[in-house]
């Protein structure tokens, strides 16, 4: 009876491991270099035999299923423990994946897609450049094991890279422990190339191995191309980076964006600003319209925009109007300096191959002439079927700012004058000097009336200098100034404040009095 028992116990054990191993109801042995999930079972049953049973050690395997079992005979005092494994030669991860549309379903062909693993180029400080494609362990299915060749895994029996994609969009690469592939800091570029002459875009992640405990590989898939990813049964489809935590569990799924038809295309969106005006003058209002077509296959929700004031553009309050084909919807507005949020209903639904209108007010204030008069705009808005985020922009748009009465620009005034008393001033008796020349840094020529005086209009605010030619003004030469040093040059610095007005003067004597100068 104890033999016959032990015998079922046996059989017990092979069939929990076919359990456990099957998937989708059918046994597929799996010689994979990686590491599969174990199954443990212990069992406590008292037992009856003719003969002691001994237990038998077996080797510690990379997995292996095992029954532990503890008997005793009959009536004494004497009992056995013993246990009886079965082993397997495991040693390959897998990362798995399929290719969806934007709604996670299924994409209608996948015909000609095919995806590749690329060594990232070397000396790349970021690791985004491809480089070589990652040379993986050939598998075969189904397995021989009279040879050497590791068992594969479906749809990607043998381990190709690149590989085409199935009819079910679903992929798999094995990476191989022993040659390090699954060493933590190793990283890879998964890439999702469609076929030539349609309008699908390619895909590009990152693989990044960033954890592997006792078989357990974590990876994290980062998006290079700024469109959402997702792991299947761990993140929101509108993540950008991910993190599996178990590789030969848990499924990487790409979203296929750009896609036509029912799926999506390159621009889910389509944004356009404009204004109604293209000059305006310090005091105007203008009235900017941004315009938001929904060119997906399902109906848009929580659409909001974000729209970034120039400068010295001031919003009006209570100017901002939304609506969808002539019907009005209510608008949240938050402004935090010149970013201002525009927050359409949350109840609102875009529906497809419609627009939803927002109109708002701006008045320009006289820090405006001191901008660019460009305005941008971002929108963003969430599938009603999936919740995935859909971004669009930015669309700009820019307004010509006239001064008007209001002007940044300054004047220059100064004399060219005979200093008698060397102080750099004009006093009553000083003549000027007609048809003086004075060379500005900007390149300005200006010559003096014949009182010596000169002025110069709409000049650039900031540090001007200025020299006079000394051929301009034969027989003379620069007054020594007595009471400033700092005008003792040929040059003059002045500083002109934005509006303002500034002088600057240049003081000369007759070459004749060069004599005297020095006595007196």
């Amino acid at each position: 009876m104890g033999k016959h028992f032990f015998h079922q116990l046996w059989q017990w054990s092979l069939t929990i491991l076919r359990l456990t191993l099957s998937d989708g109801g059918g046994f597929r042995p799996r010689k994979r270099l990686g590491y599969l999930l174990g199954f443990g079972l212990a069992l406590g049953l008292p037992l009856t035999l003719a003969a002691p049973l001994v237990a038998q050690p077996s080797p510690e395997p990379s997995l292996s299923n095992q029954v532990t079992y503890t008997y005793g005979a009959g009536n004494g005092p004497a009992t056995w423990t013993g246990s009886s494994s079965v082993s397997l030669g495991l040693g390959l991860v897998d990362p798995f994946g399929q290719l969806l549309g934007c709604g996670g379903s299924p994409l209608p062909n996948y015909l000609g897609f095919t995806v590749a693993l690329y060594e990232p180029l070397p000396g790349d400080p970021l690791q985004t450049e491809l480089g070589a494609l990652v040379s993986l362990t050939p598998t075969e299915l189904p397995n021989n094991p009279n040879n050497s060749v590791p068992g594969g895994l479906a749809p990607n029996t043998t381990n190709a890279n690149p590989y085409s994609l199935s009819t079910q969009g679903t992929y798999n690469f094995l990476f191989d422990a022993a040659r390090g592939q699954v060493d933590v800091g190793r990283t890879y570029l998964l890439v999702v190339t469609p076929p030539a002459g349609t309008s699908y875009l390619q895909r590009r992640l990152k693989l990044q191995i960033v954890g592997n405990n006792s078989g357990v590989v974590t990876y994290r898939a980062t998006s290079l191309d700024g469109q959402p990813i997702t792991a299947a049964g761990a993140t929101q489809i509108d993540q950008q980076t991910v993190q599996v935590n178990d590789a030969a569990q848990v499924g990487l799924q790409l979203s296929a964006l750009t896609l036509v038809t029912t799926l999506c295309n390159s621009r889910q969106m389509q944004l356009a600003k404009s204004g109604d005006r293209a000059v305006a003058q310090p005091g105007d209002t203008v009235i900017y319209r941004i315009v938001v077509r929904n060119q997906t296959d399902i109906a848009l929700q929580n659409v909001a925009f974000t729209d970034t004031l120039p400068l010295g553009f001031r919003l009006v309050v209570g100017s901002a109007r939304a609506a969808i084909a002539d019907q009005p919807y209510p608008v949240q507005v938050s402004q935090s300096n010149s970013t201002v949020e525009f927050q359409v209903d949350t109840a609102v639904s875009l529906p497809v191959g419609e627009a939803l209108s927002l109109v708002y007010a701006a008045q320009l204030t006289p820090d405006a002439v001191r901008g660019t008069g460009r305005n941008s705009a971002l929108v963003t808005a969430r599938r009603s079927d999936t919740g995935a985020l859909l971004r669009d922009g930015p669309a700009s748009h820019r307004l010509r700012i006239d001064p008007g009465l209001l002007s940044d620009c300054g004047t220059l005034i100064g004399r060219v004058f005979e200093d008698l008393n060397f102080d750099g001033e004009q006093q009553t008796g000083e003549p000027g000097l007609p048809n003086a020349v004075i060379f500005l840094d900007d390149g300005n020529r200006i010559t003096t009336d014949e009182r010596g005086i000169f002025s110069l209009a709409n000049v650039l605010p900031g540090y001007r200098s200025g020299t006079l030619d000394p051929l301009s003004v034969p027989g003379y030469e620069l007054t020594p100034n007595r009471v400033f040093m700092e005008r003792n040059s040929a040059s003059r610095l002045v500083h002109l404040a934005p509006g303002g007005m500034v002088r600057m003067n240049f003081g000369v004597r007759p070459q004749a009095q060069l004599g005297g100068g020095q006595n007196d």
